[in-house]
C-alpha cells in the first residue's frame, strides 16, 4: 500500500499471491510478517510512528492484508523487532528514518505497542482461527566495563530494548524506570490494547550486547565490541550459546509467556567461494549447532518452544550494512543472482530431517 491507505498495489498483491501459493505447494506453512520496517514514505512524511494515528493506519493495513491472503495464510506476525526500529531508527540514527531524538524514540516505542495491539484485535475479528503473534529482538545488555555508570546504562538498555516491549504485551505495564519518559504518550485504555492475547511470541536472538555509558549519546549509552578474548562473528557479535539458553529461561520465568517460536537466529561470517563452486562455512555450522542445542536445552527445562527459523535462507540486504554481511545458508552472487548452497545448507537439511 504505497500511499499508506486506499487501494493496494496490484503488482505487490500479485507477487505475494504467487509466493504464498508456491510455499503452500511445496508443503511449507507461511508465516507472514506485516511490518519489517518498510513504512510508506507518505506516512513517514506525516510523522510515521511518532504520530499516534499510525496505530489506526497500521490496523487498517493489517486488515486489508488479511482479507487478501487470509484464505491461505493463518499465521501472522504483527511486527518485526520493534526495539530495533525504535532505537536504531529514532534514537541512534542508524536505520531509517535516521533520527536521534529521545522524544521521537519514546513516542515510537509506545505507538509500536499500540499499533500491534490494534492489529491483533482487528485480525482476530476477521478470522478467529488466525494464529496471531509478534516478534521481539530480545538481547541482554551487560556492562562493558566495571564502572557504575555502565552498569546503570546496561539496566537502562534492558528496560528500553527488552521490557518496554515484553511488558506492555505480556503484563500491560512498562518498566517503572521508563514510565516518566513514556507516560506523556499513553492515553486511558492504551495498555489494555497493548496486552492482547497472542498465540505465540516470536523471539529473534543473535547475541547479548556490551553497553558502555556515553553521556553524549541520545540515550546515554552506546553498544561496543565484546572483550577481545570472547568468540565473535564477522559482525563483532559475541558467540555465546549458553547465554541464549539462559535468556529463554529468563523470559519464560519472568513472564506468563505464550508458546515461543525462534523467528530469527543465525550468524554473519565472511564466506569464500571455492574453486569447486562450494562454500565451506564450518564456523556457521558450529554456530547453528551450538545455538540450536542451547534452545533444545531450554525446551527440556520447561520453555514451551514450538519452532525455529534460521536467519537466513539466502544472503540478502542487511539494512544499513547493505549486501556485505552474508547471513545465508545459500550464497547469492548479487551481480548474476546465481545461488550456491553452502555446507551449512546441507548440514541444516540433515539436522531438521533427523529432528522432526
Amino acid at each position: 500500500m504505497p500511499e499508506g491507505k486506499g487501494k493496494p498495489n496490484p503488482r505487490g498483491v500479485d507477487f505475494y499471491d504467487r509466493l504464498i501459493d508456491a510455499l503452500s505447494g511445496a508443503g511449507i506453512t507461511p508465516f507472514v510478517t506485516l511490518f519489517h520496517w518498510d513504512l510508506p514514505q507518505t506516512l513517514q512524511d506525516r510523522g510515521g510512528f511518532t504520530d499516534r494515528d499510525i496505530a489506526g493506519w497500521f490496523s487498517e493495513y493489517a486488515a486489508r492484508t488479511a482479507m487478501l491472503f487470509g484464505d491461505r495464510v493463518k499465521h501472522w506476525i504483527m511486527l518485526n523487532e520493534p526495539s530495533v526500529f525504535a532505537c536504531l531508527g529514532h534514537a541512534m540514527g542508524v536505520h531509517a528514518p535516521g533520527l536521534a531524538d529521545p522524544k521521537a524514540f519514546f513516542a515510537t516505542t509506545h505507538h509500536l505497542n499500540l499499533a500491534q495491539g490494534m492489529a491483533v484485535k482487528g485480525l482476530r475479528s476477521i478470522d478467529g482461527s488466525f494464529q496471531l503473534g509478534t516478534t521481539l529482538n530480545v538481547q541482554l545488555g551487560v556492562a562493558a566495563d566495571d564502572s557504575e555508570a555502565s552498569a546503570l546504562m546496561a539496566q537502562k538498555h534492558n528496560d528500553l530494548w527488552n521490557d518496554s516491549f515484553l511488558g506492555p504485551l505480556l503484563t500491560g505495564k512498562y518498566p517503572d524506570r521508563v514510565i516518566p519518559d513514556i507516560e506523556p504518550f499513553i492515553q486511558p485504555g492504551d495498555l489494555e490494547i497493548t496486552s492482547q492475547k497472542i498465540a505465540f511470541l516470536g523471539i529473534n536472538h543473535y547475541s547479548r550486547v556490551h553497553i558502555k555509558a556515553n553521556p553524549k549519546a541520545t540515550l546515554g549509552y552506546e553498544q561496543v565490541a565484546p572483550p577481545a578474548e570472547l568468540p565473535r562473528t564477522s559482525f563483532e557479535w559475541e558467540i555465546n550459546p549458553a547465554h541464549f539458553r539462559d535468556l529463554l529461561l529468563s523470559v519464560h520465568n519472568r513472564y506468563l509467556c505464550p508458546p515461543i517460536i525462534i523467528t530469527e537466529n543465525g550468524a554473519y561470517f565472511e564466506d569464500t567461494l571455492s574453486g569447486e563452486d562450494k562454500v565451506h562455512d564450518a564456523r556457521r555450522i558450529e554456530f547453528l549447532d551450538g545455538y540450536i542445542h542451547a534452545m533444545l536445552e531450554a525446551r527440556e527445562s520447561g520453555v514451551d518452544i514450538r519452532g525455529y527459523f534460521i536467519w537466513s535462507m539466502l544472503d540478502n540486504f542487511e539494512w544499513a550494512c547493505g549486501y556485505r554481511p552474508t547471513f545465508g545458508i545459500v550464497r547469492v552472487d548479487f551481480d548474476t543472482l546465481k545461488r550456491t548452497r553452502k555446507d551449512s545448507f546441507y548440514w541444516f537439511r540433515d539436522f531438521i530431517k533427523d529432528h522432526p
